[in-house]
């Protein structure tokens, strides 16, 4: 009786394995289609001469040669890791204060969070033509603010000294989906901890270093890790504030700029597949380091 049961377990057990690989191969079918061969593909490529028009011929390591002695490359990584350094940790900040301004228990509350999130679904493009309009040297809110109190507003993306900083404002724009997340985590701290600390006598600064921080912390962890992502792969705005030139002076050479230039303007696929997987690897030691350290600062428990 007891092997009849097990035989009639078997194929419900083969049918039940079979329903749920149908369920999941549109992702797995994605997946290899959209990641896995477009990785393994660029990686040949890289390795490769191609130019579109004629097939691709192997060639070995030429192409990672020819990037590490190329300046351009260098100078769009540079203007890449300069953004990156500084529009992360900024962003980080303003999401965490615009976060805790927004989790106070305030009437109307809700229509302020909708404010501070609409920028983040509003397209690229727009907002970046409205921070075009927003930092003009002459006519631009910006700069007439400066202006009021005697100071000379700069020439921001006209000047090659201002045009990166232009470029990590722009990025604020953004920063509410960061905040929302920020939000999320903030609600989940338990207020019993804070109501404990707040009677021990800790004051408003002391509550949130010892005890609103900490729990925060996979968050920041969180928000970090896909900030970095981001930031090394800046496209839109420095697109569209520096063209393919990176204007002025290259000072808006992003290097996912100079990918495309590569790719698209002087048609060196192979190239440019170079150095696409070059910023792969450094995304990937990079968010690896991230997360190396994150036995030293990340709370894990309540």
């Amino acid at each position: 009786m007891g092997r009849v049961r097990r035989l009639r377990a078997r194929p419900l057990g083969r049918r039940e394995a079979l329903a749920g690989f149908l369920f999941v191969s549109p992702w797995l079918i994605a997946l290899v289609v959209f990641h896995v061969y477009p990785i393994v593909a660029a990686t040949y490529l890289s390795l490769s001469e191609y130019n579109v028009f004629n097939p691709p011929e192997f060639q070995g390591f030429d192409n990672y040669v020819k990037l590490w002695n190329d300046p351009t490359v260098w100078k769009a990584a540079g203007n890449s890791l300069f953004y990156a350094l500084l529009s992360v940790p900024i962003g980080l900040a303003a999401a965490l204060v615009l976060a805790l301004l927004l989790n106070r228990p305030v009437r109307g509350i809700g229509i302020h969070r909708t404010l501070f999130y609409m920028p983040a679904v509003v397209p690229p493009v727009a907002g970046t033509i409205v921070f075009l309009l927003l930092l003009e040297p002459r006519a631009g809110p910006l700069n007439t603010a400066i202006e009021t109190v005697g100071l000379d507003g700069p020439a921001w993306f006209q000047d090659p000294a201002f045009a990166k900083w232009g470029l990590i404002i722009l990025s604020l724009w953004g920063v509410g989906a960061a905040t929302l997340i920020f939000l999320a985590g903030l609600q989940e701290i338990p207020e019993s901890l804070l109501e404990a600390a707040s009677i021990d006598g800790a004051g408003a600064w002391r509550r949130f270093t010892s005890v609103t921080l900490p729990l925060l912390t996979p968050v920041i962890l969180f928000n970090l890790v896909i900030g970095v992502i981001y930031s090394f792969q800046v496209f839109d705005a420095a697109m569209i504030v520096g063209g393919t030139s990176g204007v002025p002076g290259g000072s808006t050479l992003m290097y996912m700029v100079h990918i495309y230039r590569t790719a698209f303007g002087y048609f060196d696929m192979g190239y440019a597949s170079a150095q696409a997987m070059v910023l792969f690897l450094v995304i990937v030691a990079v968010t690896g380091a991230i997360f190396g350290t994150t036995r030293r600062w990340v709370y894990e428990g309540v």
